[in-house]
């Protein structure tokens, strides 16, 4: 594997730190998950569903942090931290995310660090930055940054999207980050320090509807589903057969191909108001109805077929068990002892199969490897 030398200490709980961690994991390095001994380690340790039977390894917790060994230390004692010192003597790359000032207190800062590791990369994630010592949630980001102004129905309240993305995207712009860093040491050999905040990472991935704003001058607003440039993207229709399907016509041969499939014939009026994408997102509800009719006269099972045979754009909604059902997701599930899980890392790297990772490990479990050292 391309990071078998490799040896990451990860200072880091919840998901950005720990998703940054596992990808290191899935491409071969060592990864050392540190954890706090006097509050049981990783907080999602305990974050557990209604219902959910898990030992100290709940759901979410496994979610990303498989291929790591934990070590748990209290960092407050001077023996525990001189054997984390010891571990990052070693280290290739330190991925933390404390609140500013707390890394200092405990000594383990990147300052602190480098004076006797030097070539180590030091790679921080903060809630807003290191100078502002707010404690960046994702809910919060996501609020503050117009994510959740713009989820929801339009005459609806704003709504929190159900994964924590903003996490997960933090920790890609981490990895890529942390991936430059190691070029730039391959050719200086010296270490460095990388820092990625989710209010910029949040800023940042606003992408098109952040260029409506500075470009256009248009205020984004809650649309559901619906594409604010395209239409008909992001509607979803009710076939006969009780399937919900969601289009994504982005093109006005594609729209053209979606009328033949469906048997819609437009007579010249009609025709005007559809007959390029800015009169149909202008004209959108019509045009919603038009559809609306002639997908609920039809089954899924006959449509589908027809439509992807046309190159339409179209997809049916799934629940999760279906989606983790999908031929696509069978490489990508992980299974160690009981546990399932999902790899972050799925680029396909010719020449090269993906490895079997020790599962997300119980609580200090690995300790006694590193403090007999």
């Amino acid at each position: 594997m391309i990071f078998s030398n490799l040896k990451v200490v990860e200072l880091a709980s919840v998901l950005a730190g720990p998703s940054v961690g596992q990808f290191f994991a899935e491409l071969g390095a060592e990864v050392i998950k540190i954890e706090n001994k006097t509050t049981l380690g990783d907080v999602t340790r305990t974050w557990k569903s209604s219902g959910e039977a898990t030992d100290d390894r709940s759901a979410y917790f496994c979610s990303v942090n498989w291929g790591k060994k934990s070590v748990v230390l209290d960092l407050y004692q001077t023996n525990d931290q001189a054997c984390l010192h010891r571990i990052l003597q070693k280290a290739d790359i330190v991925i933390a995310s404390y609140k500013p000032g707390d890394a200092e207190k405990l000594n383990v800062d990147y300052t602190t660090v480098s004076r006797f590791n030097p070539a180590m990369i030091y790679g921080n994630l903060t809630g807003y930055g290191k100078d502002n010592d707010r404690v960046g949630y994702d809910a919060l980001i996501q609020a503050e940054s117009g994510f959740m102004d713009l989820n929801g129905e339009k005459n609806g309240p704003p709504l929190k999207m159900p994964v924590a993305l903003i996490d997960i995207l933090a920790a890609h712009q981490l990895k890529e980050g942390l991936l430059v860093a190691l070029l730039q040491r391959e050719k200086s050999g010296k270490g460095s320090y990388v820092e990625v905040s989710l209010i910029q990472t949040a800023l940042a991935s606003l992408a098109n509807q952040a260029s409506n704003y500075l470009i256009a001058g248009i205020t984004p607003s809650r649309q559901g589903s619906l594409h604010p440039n395209i239409a008909p993207y992001g509607e979803v229709f009710l076939t006969s057969d009780g399937k919900k399907i969601l289009l994504a016509i982005g093109s006005d041969k594609q729209f053209e191909n979606l009328l033949s499939v469906l048997h819609i014939s437009m007579d010249s009026p009609q025709k005007t108001l559809f007959d390029n994408n800015e009169k149909r997102v202008k004209n959108r509800e019509a045009l919603a109805h038009l559809l609306k009719t002639s997908f609920a006269k039809r089954p899924s099972t006959e449509l589908m077929p027809l439509l992807h045979q046309q190159k339409i754009p179209v997809g049916i909604i799934q629940t999760v068990p279906e989606a983790m059902g999908l031929p696509e997701a069978q490489a990508l599930l992980l299974e160690q002892n009981g546990l399932r899980g999902v790899r972050t890392f799925i680029a396909h790297r010719e020449g090269e199969k993906n490895h079997s990772l020790l599962p997300p490990p119980h609580l200090g479990e690995h300790t006694h490897e590193f403090k007999q050292e």
